[in-house]
């Protein structure tokens, strides 16, 4: 798998979400096996580029792997703009986001709003080309909506704008996340263009990117939800894949020596005002893996020091472990 003149270390890659794939959680994917990572999508607006939440946004690692940040608006110039800052600030993939679908984006005329307009997508896709000397990316849904999916019309304008690969979320906007994934329309995006295609959507087992990338021809999956307090997919789908494997899930006390690393990364990476409140999502997360009936969820929101979480969370587990 190449982007560009990067070479990927596999086909399995991690989606960019939005207060998920910070820093902390990308070196985390990245060292269970994931290819490439991407950072939270961000904005166009100049007048964010400069804030702390930019700044930690933009903060790469070097275990991260390739530095692929993704970006979204809807004005050509200030997109281009953008993705030139982005570079000059360590970017070595831009991807473009037409695919988000929350209703504050799409009220900007960016993310999946964007796929109503062909033209506007042209343009914006060769002013980011144009304007950067490294691989463009483009992520995308299968339409506005089930009477308009147009993915064959857009990736076909994304391989003309000189774009080096195209992820596709094989949903509608108007679909959100409810619902199964399309994945007859990736698989004929995949029949179209040369360029190219990542399958995403409905991705949680090793099993399930197998067939998805067996059935769609696609030439690498993207991994989202799935890998909330599941990092440790990426090795399984990876070692599935690439070899034909079966890799068992980390024990009990790999996850749960894995799970204090990460939430104590999350700690000094946000500062404490801010990382414990950031840790508590991903606990309840992987509560979800190790024991969903727990009230623990609870008694950990319920702490606002970072060092009482690190001891209460070792607590918990010792009395997992203890039975």
């Amino acid at each position: 798998m190449r982007i560009g003149s990067y070479q990927l270390k596999n086909r399995i890659l991690l989606a960019p979400m939005a207060g998920i794939t910070d820093q902390p959680f990308r070196k985390l994917c990245a060292a269970y096996g994931a290819g490439l990572t991407f950072s939270e999508m961000m904005s166009t607006n100049p007048q964010v580029w400069h804030t702390e939440k930019s700044r930690l946004r933009l903060a790469h690692h070097q275990a991260a792997g390739i530095n692929a940040v993704q970006i979204a608006g809807s004005d050509p110039k200030e997109i281009a703009k953008a993705a030139q800052i982005n570079v000059d600030y360590g970017a070595e993939i831009i991807d473009i986001n037409m695919g988000c679908p929350a209703k504050k984006v799409n009220r900007k005329m960016a993310g999946s709003a964007l796929l109503q307009y062909p033209d506007l997508v042209r343009q914006i896709l060769e002013h980011v080309v144009n304007a950067v000397s490294v691989p463009v990316t483009l992520k995308i849904r299968t339409g506005w909506n089930k009477e308009h999916r147009n993915c064959v019309e857009i990736a076909k304008i994304a391989e003309q704008s000189g774009i080096q690969a195209l992820t596709i979320h094989g949903r509608t906007r108007e679909c959100l996340f409810e619902g199964n994934a399309e994945y007859d329309n990736i698989k004929a995006v995949k029949r179209q263009v040369s360029i190219p295609v990542i399958a995403n959507g409905d991705i949680t087992s090793a099993e399930k990117a197998k067939s998805v990338l067996e059935y769609t021809g696609a030439d690498a999956v993207m991994i989202g939800r799935g890998a909330l307090g599941n990092p440790w997919l990426f090795k399984s789908v990876e070692s599935l894949v690439e070899t034909g494997s079966i890799v068992f899930e980390p024990s009990l006390d790999e996850k749960c020596g894995v799970i204090l690393q990460h939430i104590q990364s999350l700690h000094q990476f946000y500062g404490e005002e801010k990382g414990y409140r950031i840790a508590r999502k991903h606990v309840a997360w992987y509560l979800q893996g190790i024991q969903p009936s727990s009230n623990f969820k609870q008694t950990f929101n319920a702490i606002t020091e970072p060092q009482e979480q690190l001891i209460a969370l070792e607590e918990f587990f010792n009395s997992i472990r203890n039975g």
